[in-house]
């Protein structure tokens, strides 16, 4: 894993990569999301909200084609945020067959503009200039003024109402290479496991993305909550692929006062609906607090599976033998729903460890994809009943009615495991205490590693 030959970044897949790039607020994740098909990158009247690279796929005229949003552009900004954002642009448009300039015909070409046209002619790939925010006929004229910057295409669009974007798809399309269709292409996107990066603000989140990846992908600085978009990065490592998402970090309800961090952690939620292995980030330092078990619980809600990374542990002071038992059994204590998830102390910053995460993500990903016969199911679960160490089961019920029988079990479906649990007499409810043991006894049987399981009982009324 620490070798430069075990592992290849894929950028946007095999796809011919097309970059929107253009100054602050003039649109472009607007466009963005209308060429996806989905919200994915952050929209809102604050500039410079996007700060990272978001990537995304589209379909046009039976072509498709990887497609990746840039923060603005602020060229020799000495801001850190603007800085790093330039240098994330400067990689999209390195990695891109042809550029989307988004311009806004309605402020009119700005000094800005004329650097970026020089910025942009200096890269030698066709640029394509969307002349965004036309939004009436008359403004159309206001988008010929940017044919002024030499670039032959110009389209007048309107990302808000799509108006123009199915003309800028046929220009996108006529102008990608050649590409021959492949269909261990598409099976190796299916099989990919999508791994999300989840945590407080300033955890390191983005800081072991990074070190996964070997580049720097994501924006990394002392400022926190830098990162507000879910960003995507493909891996390869060692014969799989991962689809790594850093998320933005999760504050506390009354900590989101600008509109921006408000949607991130929309975005940041969102985001573990999608993934197979939650990474839930935990500072060494500060230690488990309230907020990191909140977290921890959505990934749980969102059924992924979950592998807890204790980070900066490098920077944990005084250090003594039985540190990382101590340090786990506070955290087990304040994450008692999560006793079957496994713990990593890690250092993104220095790579102490970080080549565990990936085998584990490996592991919980075949876990949350096991399917047990029915038959096995019982045979498994007779001998857990007939051994004496389960619960009394079924529980007495109130008002002296009969017990709680449970029949028979069987497994309906997979990501997360989830069973069903046939029960008659008595009044439906299973007591949570042997739904627990059951849980756990299915998890040592079947090796449903960092996985949660899921119980669904089904009653049988008497009569």
């Amino acid at each position: 894993m620490s070798s430069e030959q075990s592992r290849e970044v894929i950028r946007g897949g095999a796809l011919p990569l097309v970059a929107i790039v253009g100054r602050p607020n003039v649109g472009k994740s607007t466009l963005f999301n209308r060429l996806v098909g989905e919200r994915r990158s952050i929209v809102g009247d604050e500039p410079g909200i996007t700060r990272d690279r978001i990537y995304g796929e589209s379909e046009w005229a039976g072509r498709r084609f990887s497609l990746v949003d840039t923060g603005g552009i602020v060229p020799d900004d000495e801001e850190v945020i603007p800085a790093n954002i330039f240098r994330q642009a400067e990689f999209a448009i390195t990695e891109a067959v042809i550029l989307v300039w988004v311009v806004d015909a309605r402020a009119g070409a700005t000094p800005l503009d004329e650097e970026l046209a020089r910025l942009l002619r200096s890269t030698g790939k066709r640029v394509l200039v969307a002349a965004n925010k036309v939004d009436a006929a008359k403004l159309e004229a206001h988008a010929a003024e940017f044919y002024s910057f030499g670039f032959e295409d110009v389209l007048p669009i309107s990302a808000e109402n799509s108006d123009g974007v199915a003309e800028l798809l046929d220009a996108v399309v006529e102008r990608l290479p050649e590409q021959e269709a492949s269909d261990e292409e598409d099976g190796e996107r299916a099989r990919e496991v999508r791994l999300a990066i989840i945590g407080r603000p300033n955890v390191g989140k983005s800081s072991l993305l990074n070190r996964l990846i070997g580049e720097e992908r994501v924006i990394v600085s002392p400022v926190a909550g830098t990162t507000r978009d879910a960003v995507d990065t493909v891996l390869e490592s060692e014969g799989h692929t991962f689809r790594l998402v850093d998320t933005a970090g999760i504050r506390r309800k009354g900590k989101t006062e600008e509109m921006a961090e408000k949607l991130s952690v929309v975005m940041a939620r969102r985001s573990l609906e999608r993934a197979d292995v939650a990474v839930v980030v935990i500072d060494a330092v500060e230690g488990v607090t309230a907020l990191d078990a909140n977290i921890a619980g959505y990934a749980l809600d969102a059924g992924c599976s979950i592998i807890l990374a204790v980070n900066k542990w490098d920077a944990v002071p005084d250090k003594e033998t039985g540190t990382p038992a101590a340090f786990e059994r506070d955290l087990r204590f304040k994450m008692k729903f999560l006793e079957w998830a496994p713990v990593v102390t890690i250092s993104a910053l220095k790579g102490q460890r970080v080549e565990r995460l990936l085998p584990l993500a490996l592991r919980a990903n075949e876990a949350r994809n096991r399917r047990v016969p029915t038959s096995q199911l019982n045979a498994f679960y007779e001998r857990v009943i007939s051994s004496g160490r389960a619960p009394t089961v079924p529980a007495p019920v109130k008002g002296g009615q009969s017990r709680l029988h449970v029949q028979y079990m069987t497994q309906v479906s997979t990501r997360p495991p989830t069973f069903l649990v046939f029960t008659a007499g008595g009044r439906a409810g299973i007591h949570f205490s042997f739904e627990r043991f059951l849980q756990n006894r299915l998890r040592e049987e079947f090796d449903f590693f960092a996985t949660p399981l899921r119980i669904i009982e089904r009653h049988k009324k008497k009569g």
